[in-house]
């Protein structure tokens, strides 16, 4: 027998193999949650943090594991793309989710990301597995795993395919409501919920049913991990007026989070629950006159700019609709007309770049990186200061490319206390509570733990 064969032999029998057992025996977690609020700023969270309690904020930046430099991969970003990348581990090349809503090229009409046509609503337009979908096929669809919000696009995409259940307010009666796709559970979840007559729409709501939904479903109660979801709001109403109404706001979530937490490790036990928490990354840009304070700024017709595109195309490759449409920042290009005429896609882009980075206003222009049923086939990055402008549609909206901070943060389930100032990008969030939870990553996430 091999010398070295045998030393591991002894060594394993005399010492029973006991700090291997000791590591393989720690379970893990018995519930997971995910707190993610939409356009959540580290200035804000620093701003306030002398008027916090010790048990929101402050508890979570103190005790837990603060990555402090958190982005996102991938421009732009909104709530439903950046809900989206937390819970695959991935970007919209692969998850199908490049905003709120998108144009279907078929229809040339404006498409939402959970519109389904059998259920109403679904998540079957996210073309990959969560970490709660995973979470569900580790254990062969025992565990629970619930997502609560405000919007329906946020608790569809924070739940996944295989929810128990993805739950919003509804937006003309302000009751929680759901869709067919989910389970029978989840559907008399709501209207126990709901027959005590609690009427609101806001954070304090969210986090109410969130503990119900705990308490009711007994999440957290057995040795398979749950999940659940949590998708609170720091949007503010009049930023202008922000030392007031963000206060107001800051303070309020603080308290929040320290109810969630508290009640949330009395009911399963404070060494079982990991939480995380983290934020969107963007934040809805207010119109500001930066002509009045002789700031570089003007205004990009893409309307006006995609018909001059379709004319000079028409110049060069004889008559016809060349540019099918527009919407946002994206230019629509017939595809069907180039093959009817056998003209050069790659020719017709590099000719349209040409001419729509000469345009006032335009930063750059690239071509879409994602699945081109889901996005335009040219992308302008309009300059900053400047206004978009679709006079067909009236969409009208500033550019802003400043850096938007928030951070990451894991809390819980025996996390030592750290800070961590390196970059970190939060499709690494699915794999790191994959690893906590033994279980695979989504199946699009090729990206490591941040653990």
């Amino acid at each position: 027998m091999n010398r070295y064969l045998s030393a591991i032999i002894i060594i394993a029998a005399l010492t029973g193999n006991n700090g291997l057992q000791a590591q393989s025996l720690k379970p893990a977690p018995r519930l997971v949650v995910n707190i993610i609020i939409d356009q959540l700023r580290t200035d804000y969270i620093e701003h306030f943090s002398p008027l916090y309690t010790p048990d929101g904020f402050r508890k979570l930046l103190n005790q837990g594991c603060v990555y402090e430099a958190a982005r996102y991969t991938f421009s732009p970003v909104d709530r439903a793309s950046a809900i989206a990348s937390i819970n695959t581990g991935s970007t919209p090349q692969y998850n199908n989710i490049v905003g709120t809503q998108w144009l279907d090229r078929a229809t040339l009409r404006p498409v939402y990301c959970t519109d389904d046509d059998k259920y109403g609503d679904s998540p079957q337009k996210l073309s990959t597995s969560t970490i709660g979908d995973e979470l569900k096929v580790a254990t062969r669809g025992t565990a629970l795993v619930y997502s609560i919000a405000l919007d329906k696009d946020a608790a569809i995409l924070a739940g996944g395919h295989a929810a128990d259940g993805a739950i919003w307010i509804n937006g003309k009666n302000g009751r929680w409501t759901t869709s067919t796709y989910y389970s029978e559970a989840s559907q008399n979840l709501i209207k126990a919920y709901n027959s005590t007559n609690k009427y609101a729409a806001d954070n304090d709501a969210v986090a109410d049913f969130s503990l119900s939904c705990v308490n009711d479903m007994a999440m957290g109660r057995d040795d398979i991990t749950d999940m659940l979801s949590v998708v609170l709001s720091a949007k503010g109403k009049d930023e202008a007026n922000w030392q007031t109404e963000m206060e107001i706001l800051y303070l309020k979530l603080d308290k929040i989070i320290a109810t969630l937490v508290r009640k949330i490790e009395d009911s399963v036990g404070s060494d079982k629950v990991l939480f995380m928490l983290t934020g969107t990354g963007y934040t809805d840009n207010e119109p500001v006159d930066y002509q009045k304070y002789r700031i570089p700024t003007g205004t990009f017709y893409i309307n006006r700019t995609a018909n001059l595109l379709n004319m000079y195309l028409g110049a060069i490759y004889g008559q016809g609709k060349y540019v099918e449409t527009c919407y946002h920042n994206q230019i629509y290009i017939n595809r069907k007309l180039l093959e009817q005429r056998h003209i050069s896609f790659s020719d017709v882009i590099s000719r349209s770049k040409e001419l729509l980075t000469q345009a006032a206003g335009v930063r750059n222009v690239t071509t879409s990186p994602y699945n081109p049923s889901v996005s335009g086939d040219l992308l302008i990055e309009v300059a900053p200061g400047w206004k978009l402008l679709n006079e067909d549609t009236q969409e009208n909206y500033m550019v802003r490319a400043a850096f938007v901070p928030f951070p990451i943060i894991f809390y819980g389930a025996g996390i030592k206390a750290e800070h961590v100032s390196t970059p970190a990008t939060v499709d690494r969030i699915a794999p790191t509570i994959a690893k906590a939870i033994r279980i695979r990553a989504p199946n699009a996430c090729s990206v490591a733990p941040l653990r």
